[in-house]
């Protein structure tokens, strides 16, 4: 972290640790502040043998793909029902599981988030960017076709094409 001399007193460190005192006369009390956030926690380094085992033996190669091939399939789905074209092509190089199709530029993304909620019980990402109209799926291993379809049944009826 860099912060010019002069507005450096003006920075908190997030964690109070080992150097919040200065014990070199002299010395930077920016950087003993803000160098040494306490013991580094190794937990998830240690975890890393049992992920590993857990994605062999479920088989999870298989899981991302049938994921992919799902999100593949909301993608396509979506730009059906809205007329609109998709922002890249299926192929496995442009994304995994996660997608994002184009909305109708008349859609009011807080009031299609809200129905989606509380009407359908569905929580998906919308987005306005760049001015466009964004809906993002993203798929897991938890979801199925049935999701896929209960999104597309609910879009289908908020974007009134039907």
């Amino acid at each position: 972290m860099y912060a010019r001399p002069e507005m450096q007193h003006l920075l908190k460190p997030l964690v109070t640790s080992w150097g919040y005192e200065p014990e070199t006369p002299g010395a930077s009390a920016f950087v003993d502040l803000h160098e040494w956030w306490g013991t580094r926690d190794i937990a998830a380094f240690l975890s890393v043998p049992a992920a590993i085992q857990f994605q062999e033996q479920y088989r999870w190669d298989k899981v991302r793909a049938a994921s992919h091939e799902l999100a593949k399939t909301a993608q396509r789905r979506i730009c059906e029902l809205t007329g609109l074209a998709p922002l890249h092509p299926d192929d496995d190089s442009w994304f995994a599981q996660m997608s994002a199709a184009p909305l109708p530029a008349d859609t009011d993304i807080a009031v299609l988030k809200s129905r989606l909620y509380d009407q359908h019980s569905i929580e998906v990402p919308l987005i306005a960017w760049n001015n466009s109209k964004l809906i993002r799926v993203s798929i897991q291993g938890y979801n199925s076709k049935r999701d896929v379809d209960h999104l597309l049944r609910a879009l289908n009826v908020l974007l009134g094409r039907r």
